[in-house]
């Protein structure tokens, strides 16, 4: 599975919970996660997709433990297994 693959299942997952997920992007400021999650009520996360098994680059990993500190949630998608407990922990029903 590509990294493709897995990000438009991701997109489709949060429709289906109601959501958007729309790519993110940040000029002049590297290494930011590639999509928003938006959900019914208010939840938001950064998520960074990966094709399968690989890693965020060091400036990535950087930017993420940013976010993470002023309280944000980052998540490093690779599998398509994955998109129902990012979907659930960020505060929407999976379908």
């Amino acid at each position: 599975m590509t990294e493709k693959q897995i990000e438009q299942a991701l997109v489709r997952s949060v429709k289906a919970a109601g959501g958007i997920c729309p790519k993110f992007t940040s000029p002049g400021c590297d290494g930011m996660p590639d999509r928003l999650l938006l959900l019914p009520g208010g939840h938001f996360a950064f998520v960074e997709v990966k094709a399968p098994g690989k890693k965020p680059r060091p400036l990535q990993v950087a930017r993420h433990e940013t976010l993470r500190r002023l309280g944000y949630r980052v998540y490093v998608l690779d599998s398509p297994a994955q998109i129902e407990t990012i979907i659930k922990e960020t505060g929407g029903d999976a379908t």
